[in-house]
């Protein structure tokens, strides 16, 4: 096999006698395009060349009927739930999906009355139903996590669900947050015609039996049978890990991450990271950083160009933010977490939910500080430009900002644990992005989705819950990923674990 770039200015496609020339003769296949803006702005693209013989063979999968066959109860229908049920299509099991939240066109309108209305269906928001955290949320699938799977096996499923093919090529691949309901609907449309089934609305509120006979209770009153269980409920779904707990199920308190979202014009993160170049038609610019400060990593997470900002409450009394883009990118606005890394030892205490408490109090603390304004909306949150932040300033005007409950001006540098609030005071001056130091820039509170704070242990080898085999903790609520495509590969791997018994 031979690698080769072929670099051209934006605006333009690499010519066909450019890319022959750079092959030599041989086949070839575009792996990658990025924008590289080091200097000139121009487009890499970088392909991979064949002699015969040499080209590895990528096949589609092969689903099969599986309406009479053994059934496997799949928690959740997030990225690791629906990507476990379409690998047990493949190996000739039945998924059985019981999702607490609405199909993913119902959720638009939860999703859009807790924006606008401040009125939070604890089952169906931007954290719970069809598609998981993830469906409102960019549908980023960029991942590090290469090692424990097939990233390409992931984007090509997500691709033939109606996903566009440049995933398959981009550098930082995304669906947007339009496209991203389509695809998961295509998704269980095809676990649907294949045997498997889906009830919504029904929320895991018991696991009891063992494996080849598991019994799972839901808030519906229902019961439903398999011989294995997909726990796949994300990192939000305190309920799961109490129930487990209840039961004398290990759990372990997990490191996390916590701070705010950062909103700037995208027109100066255009121009920082274009040099002064941006033209309209150019990508809208991305960014990301990784700082230590004080022990802890400091970092930029779920950036997102031309975004906005959503509540990600998933109870009353708190508020929580979270970013999003549609697929063009192209509004007047960038945003992106800028969080703390919080690990198990900083919080006192033996408890595994002491960090998901800690989580929690902040986040109602939040809640609290801006409630007391008696606003409109309940969600409102608080928000300082990033200068007096950083200098201890209370801001005077609030800019204009994506954040559809809206913002009122607040201590964030005290409102904040000191733990993180002190670092992203030393942080934020130097990062190595021109102006990005800027009163222009808003902070708003508080980021602390990042990942669960809690992990569901399980055996390295089997996948299986070290306190109750025949069950299979997956995704991010297990402690196992960290975004849609890693999400989408642990539940692949719990699949493969499934065995008939």
């Amino acid at each position: 096999m031979k690698e080769f770039d072929v670099v051209c200015p934006l605006g333009r496609e690499p010519r066909k006698a450019e890319i022959e020339s750079a092959a030599g003769g041989l086949e070839y296949v575009l792996r990658k395009r990025s924008v590289d803006a080091r200097k000139e702005p121009v487009w890499r693209y970088h392909y991979e060349a064949y002699g015969p013989g040499e080209r590895p063979e990528e096949k589609a999968p092969e689903y099969q009927d599986v309406s009479a066959a053994a059934p496997v109860i799949v928690a959740g229908a997030g990225p690791a739930g629906l990507f476990a049920a379409l690998r047990l299509l493949e190996r000739g099991f039945k998924p059985i999906i019981l999702e607490r939240g609405k199909a993913v066109k119902d959720r638009r309108f939860d999703v859009a009355a807790l924006s606008r209305e401040g009125v939070l269906d604890p089952d169906s928001n931007y954290c719970y139903g069809e598609g998981g955290a993830g469906a409102f949320s960019d549908g980023k699938l960029y991942t590090r996590s290469s090692k424990r799977g097939d990233v390409g096996d992931v984007l090509r499923r997500f691709v033939s669900f109606g996903a566009s093919p440049d995933i398959l090529i981009d550098a930082h691949p995304h669906i947007g947050s339009d496209k991203l309901p389509f695809v998961v609907e295509n998704i269980r449309k095809c676990i649907e015609a294949h045997g498997g089934e889906y009830h919504f609305g029904t929320r895991v509120v018991s696991i009891e039996g063992k494996p080849g006979n598991f019994k799972v209770g839901a808030s519906s009153g229902e019961s439903f049978s398999g011989i294995a269980v997909i726990l796949a409920t994300g990192h939000s779904a305190r309920d799961v890990y109490e129930m487990l707990h209840s039961r004398g199920g290990a759990l372990e308190a997990k490191g996390f991450a916590l701070g705010v979202r950062v909103e700037h014009p995208q027109e100066k993160i255009n121009w920082a990271q274009y040099h002064g170049a941006w033209k309209p038609g150019f990508p809208a610019a991305e960014y990301s950083f990784a700082e230590q400060q004080d022990g802890r990593g400091v970092f930029s997470f779920c950036m997102c160009p031309g975004g906005i900002l959503v509540p990600s409450s998933t109870e009353n009394g708190t508020v929580v933010l979270n970013g999003m883009s549609n697929s063009s990118r192209n509004g007047r606005f960038a945003n992106a977490g800028v969080v703390v890394q919080i690990d198990p030892g900083d919080i006192p205490g033996d408890s595994p939910f002491r960090l998901m408490d800690f989580q929690q109090g902040v986040e109602r603390k939040m809640y609290a500080f801006c409630s007391s304004f008696n606003p409109s909306n309940p969600f409102v949150a608080p928000a300082q430009r990033m200068e007096d932040f950083c200098v201890g300033r209370i801001t005077k005007n609030v800019p204009e900002t994506t954040y559809h409950p809206g913002a009122i001006s607040a201590p964030l540098h005290q409102l904040l644990p000191p733990m993180v609030a002190e670092r992203l005071r030393k942080v934020f001056p130097r990062v190595r992005i021109r102006n990005y130091y800027t009163n222009s820039a808003l902070l708003l509170g508080v980021e602390s989705r990042t990942s669960s704070p809690v992990r569901i242990p399980r055996d390295p080898e089997t996948l299986q819950y070290v306190s109750a085999p025949g069950i299979f903790p997956a995704g991010e609520g297990a402690g196992y990923s960290g975004g849609i495509v890693s999400s989408a590969i642990d539940g692949i791997r719990c699949a493969d674990s499934v065995q008939v018994h």
